[in-house]
């Protein structure tokens, strides 16, 4: 437990290091907010459609949203995806600098999903689901607006005890466990996450589809109540895009 925790607070140290050198470049430059937010739609998409099973490459996801064209041999659904995960994306920079609501909540969802599942785009699911892959069930459909009424009043909570980004974390494992949609759970919970790094001075978490098999099983942990596991992966893959984007930010305002 000492090792995991000297670990966990090593993590927290390198990446509270690389902030303070961001901070000081802060406010950016508006063309590099710009340049920022256009790389981010792109790679945060790409990424977070990818864990999901998406086919599309990042240059192909790229083709779609910036140029409107589509690609031989893909799906509808897979060109939908790109495009909803995009228009998702851009609406979470409205929502940084106020409390999130469960109406944001909600039309996020709606963003993404009203081309592929207009009748279920935006609502919370009417049934009673089941996760591939694992032996987690999530709750009873009745009980998901009580529970995700609650969830709402943790992501506008300060993180009392824990570090901003583990706090982040755990809320992440808690709306993957309540799983409150029929599909789009992973693509919204993640953009949720990457709204309260931002809100809180870090980057957007993007999670490397190469590393999607640890990011499933720690997700697994949580709903057996190991959060560490998840946190120690968010953390790892925060420190790596702080350290990204700390070579994109100095190569943008040299």
């Amino acid at each position: 437990m000492k090792s995991h925790l000297v670990e966990m607070k090593d993590i927290l140290d390198k990446i509270a290091s690389l902030k303070s050198v961001l901070d000081s470049y802060r406010p950016f430059p508006d063309h590099v907010v710009k340049q920022l937010k256009d790389y981010y739609r792109i790679g945060l998409t790409y990424a977070s459609n990818a864990i999901e099973g998406n086919t599309l490459t990042e240059s192909e996801t790229k083709v779609i949203i910036e140029d409107g064209i589509t690609i031989g041999g893909k799906s509808l659904r897979e060109h939908f995806e790109a495009i909803g995960h995009a228009k998702a994306y851009d609406h979470i920079y409205s929502l940084l600098d106020r409390p999130i609501s469960e109406e944001d909540v909600l039309f996020l969802h709606k963003l993404f999903f009203q081309q592929i599942d207009p009748e279920n785009a935006g609502r919370y699911r009417q049934k009673n689901v089941i996760i591939t892959g694992t032996d987690y069930l999530p709750p009873d459909h009745q009980k998901v607006s009580e529970l995700m009424k609650k969830h709402i009043e943790n992501l506008n909570k300060n993180a009392k005890d824990e570090h901003i980004l583990e706090w982040a974390s755990d809320l992440h494992a808690e709306f993957e466990a309540i799983h409150p949609f029929t599909d789009g759970n992973g693509r919204i919970g993640r953009l949720l996450l990457s709204i309260l790094t931002l809100k809180n001075g870090y980057c957007p978490v993007v999670i490397p589809p190469i590393r999607r098999a640890e990011y499933i099983t720690a997700l697994q942990k949580s709903n057996k109540g190991d959060l560490n596991t998840l946190r120690a992966f968010i953390l790892s893959v925060i420190y790596e895009e702080m350290k990204s984007l700390k070579r994109l930010v100095e190569s943008l305002i040299r």
